[in-house]
């Protein structure tokens, strides 16, 4: 069942009930009222014939000293010639037995027992399709005591509650029916956000993750309708980073195949050649070192590979470091290139890092820069303190990346020039082992390029916050920490010529 039909056929349940109830309390008020108002009307009556009796029986001629019964019936049948429409009366003596009875009137004496000098009794007695209020009392006349009974009919109440009972429920039936009407559309009303919020999943459900419920209510469920959207939201987020990962594994793992074939098509081709010809010394030497090259390159291709993946495993140490030697380290190992200018200029201070992963992230760099650069070229490599950090930067003034290759050269095989990259021994990994190396370090890689007229790569290693001095070095004292940062705040500026 719905949800909305649950709402109201509880609101017709409740409703029902409290019409049923509260129609049987009015119309049960109501009669109780006229019939307490009836029964004070036949007790007030039932005085008058009393005091009727008593005055009829003083007017008796008293040659007895003792009212004879005949006189009795003689006053019991004026006071009867005289009574109301439907009033019928009865008269006892001091045995209770009858001395004179209306026609009609019930044999019944259960009240006729109760009746006392002090007391005025009365109860209501059904009689066929009649009701009657049944009333009694004392009448003392010229020494005697007798009981003086009437019977009024009151079957007009009876017969009113039972029209209201009736009237009432065909109101209340046709309230029942109005407001079932106007209970639907209330639930369809309220519910209406539900039926929204239903939609909407089932439209994600179905792969739409773009379509969103629409918000009609700012309470609750307008609330919840909300939130909907917004983890809507993150979830298209998170399916279209899912999806952008799994369009980059694929691409992955198609320049990886593609990266494979190459060097191994010429290994296997060099090879056979050597296995299947005589060659003369100098082909032989250039097939071998076709080989060679290739499977260096192969070699290189599967180290950068793992330290790619040993990089998205493991955490970083990082220590401080002096900028100082993570230069010194670059030039030295450029020392020996001759194809292109390199210009080293630092401001002193402390690098918090891993040494190996940020010297890694500089030689591809500058390995970069220079295979980008024309023969002759400068590369520069600067470095400085900045605030809550140090900030290196490695630029070329060579061939420069396209605006729409920019954000492309961080993954993985991906080259720009991919024929001028495989005659450089490259394989389009350098960038995106830099960009795992910075990730350990709460870094990212800043790229700044034009065609034609190079190319800026920069990142910041930020410093240590106090939280993370506390983690990495649980037993320094705070005064130890801060003399070691002062001291590798200290700015210098040292620069240097190179013509490697």
């Amino acid at each position: 069942m719905k949800f909305v039909y649950k709402i109201l056929l509880g609101a017709i349940i409740i409703m029902a009930v409290a019409f049923g109830l509260s129609g049987y309390l009015f119309v049960n008020s109501v009669f109780q009222t006229s019939l307490e108002r009836e029964v004070f009307q036949a007790l007030d009556d039932c005085n008058i014939l009393r005091f009727a009796f008593e005055t009829a029986a003083l007017n008796v001629p008293t040659k007895y000293n003792v009212l004879q019964d005949i006189a009795v019936e003689q006053i019991g049948a004026r006071l009867e010639d005289s009574r109301e429409h439907g009033r019928l009366l009865r008269l006892s003596d001091e045995e209770r037995r009858t001395l004179y009875a209306s026609n009609g009137f019930p044999e019944d004496n259960a009240l006729l027992q109760q009746i006392t000098q002090d007391t005025r009794s009365w109860q209501v007695v059904p009689q066929g399709e009649h009701y009657y209020v049944h009333t009694g009392i004392v009448v003392s006349a010229l020494d005697r005591k007798l009981y003086l009974e009437t019977l009024e009919d009151v079957t007009e109440v009876f017969e009113e509650r039972t029209q209201g009972f009736s009237v009432y429920r065909r109101v209340t039936l046709a309230m029942l029916v109005c407001c079932t009407v106007v209970m639907f559309l209330i639930c369809t009303w309220l519910t209406k956000p539900i039926r929204l919020l239903t939609h909407a999943t089932r439209r994600m459900a179905d792969g739409d993750y773009s379509y969103r419920a629409q918000q009609v209510s700012n309470d609750e469920l307008g609330q919840l309708t909300m939130d909907f959207n917004t983890m809507a939201n993150a979830l298209e987020g998170t399916i279209g980073e899912l999806q952008e990962e799994i369009r980059a594994r694929e691409d992955f793992i198609a320049a990886f195949a593609h990266e494979l074939k190459t060097p191994l098509t010429a290994i296997i081709g060099y090879a056979d050649l050597l296995r299947s010809r005589k060659l003369d010394e100098e082909k032989h030497f250039l097939s071998a070192n076709y080989i060679y090259t290739e499977g260096k390159r192969l070699e290189n291709m599967s180290f950068r590979l793992l330290d790619i993946i040993v990089t998205r495993r493991d955490d970083t140490q990082r220590q401080p470091v002096a900028a100082k030697a993570l230069f010194e380290y670059l030039k030295s190992m450029f020392s020996g290139n001759t194809e292109q200018k390199l210009r080293v200029a630092f401001g002193s201070g402390t690098v918090y890092a891993e040494a190996n992963l940020l010297k890694s992230v500089l030689l591809n760099l500058v390995d970069n820069a220079c295979k980008a650069s024309a023969e002759g070229g400068l590369v520069e490599v600067l470095g400085k303190r900045t605030e809550g950090g140090y900030a290196f930067c490695v630029r070329d003034y060579g061939v420069g990346i396209p605006e729409e290759e920019v954000k492309k050269v961080t993954e993985a095989f991906y080259m720009v020039d991919k024929s001028r990259s495989r005659s450089k021994n490259g394989a389009g990994l350098g960038l995106a082992l830099c960009v795992e190396i910075l990730r350990l370090h709460d870094s990212e890689i800043v790229i700044e390029s034009k065609v034609g007229e190079g190319t800026s790569i920069s990142f910041v290693i930020p410093d240590r916050t106090e939280e993370k001095i506390r983690e990495e070095a649980g037993k320094e004292t705070k005064e130890e920490i801060q003399g070691e940062t002062d001291g590798g705040n200290q700015e210098g500026m040292a620069e240097e010529m190179d013509d490697a």
